[in-house]
């Protein structure tokens, strides 16, 4: 039976493991990266360090599993590389992709009709070679997909697949080819640049690992997690992590443009093959999980991040406190940059069980806006939603989300679907499974129905637009931020 090694390089860890036909995840390993923030706003990785961690946990899990004929890697978006192609060196930091330095490179390109964001690789490339001393003629730009096939193949193969070029900056409507308007005025060399190539095919082989697998799925990781919770020809599913990402398969037709849509939302390659995209919208809240850590960390109000749903199920409500998670500012919907966390209703009555659950609540609420941004732009009613990521094991949170969405909601079988999906994306990719097949494979953990009735439902939405209204544009001048 052909088996495939999946390499998941996430936000601030890796996996690797063995995902067989069936969807079954096995001997997995997982070790931490290294993350510094030298400034506020500034987030940076070792891309050696990275390279290095995943040939070792690959090699660890062929050890223990046995060779695979086909490997898959999916991978952190927008993480941008620039190193050295004769030496292999970096010439930097990796810059993550939440790295905000390039903030004023964005406002200003706007007057050049460039519009970027900072978390795209674009102006990260920019800066990364303004630092280097070097001219870009002699450097080479890379995702994380790109760097890991690159160091895999032995340097044989530099490329880059569709859903990861889509998000750089830097490619055209169809995210087939590279906009070359866009590299003349940031001032990168076309020759930097990694072929663009479907995201399951024959990529390379990893010679560089035991048995020699063919690498035939290169994606990004939110992409990954979609076709791992077996979203092939519709429907959606949120990743409710540090923060939570909704991904919606849309089908063949792009967009006319790459830029944000009027609903909050971005047009997305969700996967390629035989030249054909697919195209989705993903949603975004920048806040989702981090507020856990936040309640763990700086507040002190809990220990244990699994001991949110026990504390805050010791209560029947919030008795009227609610929470925005604005702690970063506010995706989809809103797009406000300037709003800030903030509790409402708090009493001197108000306990610890209150201020959790009301952050579970707000984190719920945030989900809901997602699938409310989602089928507004696609005229699409979902009637069922999945999820995964580290916050779906909370079985009261995934019951508000539910709730509030007044959505049948699926938990996945696999919490770290990105996994999952990068392997059967691999078995895709190399011809021993179908698409069919792998839309059949799933067989969710739990289920999860509303309980609010429809008035009930319009109106406790109705309570967090309000509490949104009076968070939003707590610093005007970055609440008049736009990318």
């Amino acid at each position: 039976m052909v088996r495939a090694l999946a390499i998941d390089v996430g936000t601030s860890s890796v996996r690797t493991g063995v995902v067989e036909p069936s969807g079954a995840v096995t001997h997995v390993h997982q070790g931490r990266l290294s993350i510094s923030t030298p400034q506020p706003g500034e987030v940076e990785l070792d891309a050696l360090e990275i390279g290095a961690l995943v040939r070792d946990l690959a090699s660890r899990t062929l050890r223990d599993a046995g060779p695979c004929e086909v490997l898959g890697v999916t991978n952190q978006r927008a993480t941008t590389v620039v190193f050295d192609p004769d030496s292999g060196t970096p010439v930097g930091p990796a810059l993550g992709w939440q790295d905000l330095r390039t903030v004023l490179d964005c406002l200003t390109l706007q007057s050049e009709g460039l519009r970027l964001a900072p978390n795209q690789s674009a102006t990260k490339i920019k800066w990364l070679v303004e630092h280097s001393g070097r001219t870009a003629e002699e450097l080479r730009f890379a995702t994380l997909e790109t760097w890991i096939t690159w160091l895999l193949s032995d340097r044989g193969s530099f490329v880059t697949d569709r859903s990861n070029a889509a998000v750089t900056g830097l490619v055209n409507a169809n995210a087939d080819a590279w906009d070359h308007e866009a590299l003349t005025v940031l001032g990168i060399a076309p020759v930097m640049l990694a072929q663009i190539v479907d995201t399951m095919g024959a990529h390379a082989t990893a010679t560089a690992l035991e048995g020699q697998p063919q690498i035939t799925a290169l994606v990004g990781d939110q992409p990954a997690s979609l076709f791992g919770q077996s979203r092939v020809t519709s429907g959606a599913k949120v990743t409710f992590g540090t923060g939570a990402m909704l991904d919606m398969v849309r089908g063949s037709q792009g967009p006319p443009t790459m830029t944000r849509f009027d609903s909050g939302c971005f047009p997305v390659v969700v996967r390629s093959q035989h030249g054909v995209a697919t195209w989705g919208l993903e949603g975004i809240v920048l806040a989702a999980g981090a507020c856990v850590e936040w309640l763990r960390d700086e507040l002190g109000l809990i220990g244990h991040a699994d001991e949110c749903e026990s504390l805050a199920a010791s209560i029947p409500s919030c008795d009227g406190v609610s929470f925005v998670p604005a702690l970063s500012g506010l995706g989809t919907p809103y797009w406000d940059f300037g709003a800030r966390g903030a509790f409402f209703g708090l009493t001197r009555g108000s306990t610890r069980a209150h201020l959790v659950r009301a952050v579970l609540e707000g984190i719920a609420h945030r989900g809901a806006d997602l699938v409310d941004a989602a089928e507004a732009e696609s005229m699409v009613e979902l009637d069922e939603i999945r999820v995964d990521g580290g916050m779906s094991t909370n079985q009261l949170f995934v019951q508000m989300f539910a709730d509030f969405t007044g959505r049948l909601v699926t938990v996945s079988s696999e919490r770290e679907a990105t996994t999952r999906g990068a392997g059967l994306m691999a078995l895709v990719g190399g011809g021993h499974l179908s698409l069919g097949e792998v839309e059949s494979l799933w067989k969710p953990a739990q289920r999860f129905t509303p309980r609010l009735s429809p008035d009930e439902r319009v109106a406790v939405r109705a309570q967090w637009r309000e509490s949104v209204a009076r968070a939003a544009k707590t610093i005007p001048e970055l609440s008049a931020v736009t990318f």
